[in-house]
């Protein structure tokens, strides 16, 4: 039976699940978006494992412009001194159409819009109610909107605002003590390592994690240092804990840098409404040092799309 669905934001989560549903059924959809358009600027990099590029290649992924994405084959495992520990071969995991990954997440999403821009995703939409009303729910939007779903799916991120319209219980993200400091690297011969493959460096409070991210080489860095308190304004003093301990890192932080605290739920906590899920890092927000964050968000919205498509009765205890 066709169904009506509200996806409440437009991550890669809920751009993922808006072209399955688009591409695989007649389900009625519509993105809402609360910021008033999409970021698609440069942006940083991530990664995906080929069950993540097996799901977007059954919405075209794999016609992507091949100069815009890398397949690493390797990840280098070094201390923080520059001595190489070990390797693991990622090739083995690959298959012919569904190979490791790294791009820039702009690069993700202007892909993941290009199907549903027009018809399927509205900007500046904040929930300001919600009710049931015959069987379905009714969102109320502040700009004095609304829509009446069968479904409503939460794609809004780890600080879900969605949350707040339908559970009593909080899933609260907790700060984790530590910090990630970001930029993008041109090739940079003074590294030594190969910037063909994901090279990991491991120091004390502190990890580093540099990989190509287009057929341009350019390298994606990543550093994750232990810290109590976030202050962006102490950005210098994060770094001078990664460079006292190898003054040769000492350049790569000379460019434009941003940080950002990272914080993780402690436990996933399904809805309890039948007719409300929660996708991406709404459903489950993972560190990043797992460098699957954007992987986690295909998956979850593969896995609920297939109990929809299904027409899966007890959705929720499914998923």
């Amino acid at each position: 039976m066709k169904k009506k669905i509200a996806i409440i934001g437009a991550g890669i989560a809920g751009l993922t699940l808006a072209n399955l549903l688009k591409k695989h059924t007649d389900h009625e959809f519509m993105v809402y978006e609360r910021e008033e358009s999409l970021s698609l600027e440069e942006g940083y990099g991530i990664q995906l494992a080929t069950n993540s590029i097996k799901i977007l290649n059954q919405i075209n992924f794999d016609k992507i412009n091949n100069e815009k994405i890398f397949h690493p084959k390797t990840i280098d495992f070094y201390n923080i001194q520059n001595k190489k520990i070990c390797d693991l071969d990622l090739i083995q995991f690959n298959a012919n159409s569904s190979k490791y990954t790294t791009l820039q997440r702009s690069t993700l999403i202007e892909f993941l819009k290009d199907n549903i821009y027009t018809q399927h995703l509205r900007f500046g939409k904040r929930i300001k109610e919600v009710s049931e009303l015959k069987g379905k729910i009714l969102i109320k939007f502040d700009d004095n909107t609304n829509d009446l779903v069968d479904y409503v799916i939460g794609a809004d991120g780890i600080f879900s605002n969605t949350r707040s319209f339908f559970e009593k219980k909080k899933n609260k993200p907790i700060f984790k003590n530590a910090i990630a400091i970001r930029t993008i690297l041109k090739p940079f011969p003074e590294l030594d390592i190969d910037q063909s493959k994901i090279s990991l460096m491991m120091g004390r409070n502190c990890h580093l994690v540099f990989y190509p991210i287009n057929k341009k080489k350019e390298l994606n860095l990543v550093c994750i240092v232990r810290h109590k308190k976030y202050d962006p304004g102490n950005i210098e003093i994060l770094i001078e804990k990664v460079v006292k301990q190898n003054q040769n890192l000492k350049k790569i932080f000379e460019k434009d840098l941003k940080s950002f605290p990272l914080y993780a739920t402690s436990k996933i906590l399904p809805s309890t409404n039948s007719k409300v899920f929660y996708i991406g890092d709404a459903f489950n927000g993972i560190l990043p040092t797992l460098a699957q964050g954007a992987g986690q968000s295909i998956e979850s919205a593969f896995e609920l799309f297939n109990l929809i498509k299904d027409e899966k009765e007890n959705k929720q205890n499914i998923y």
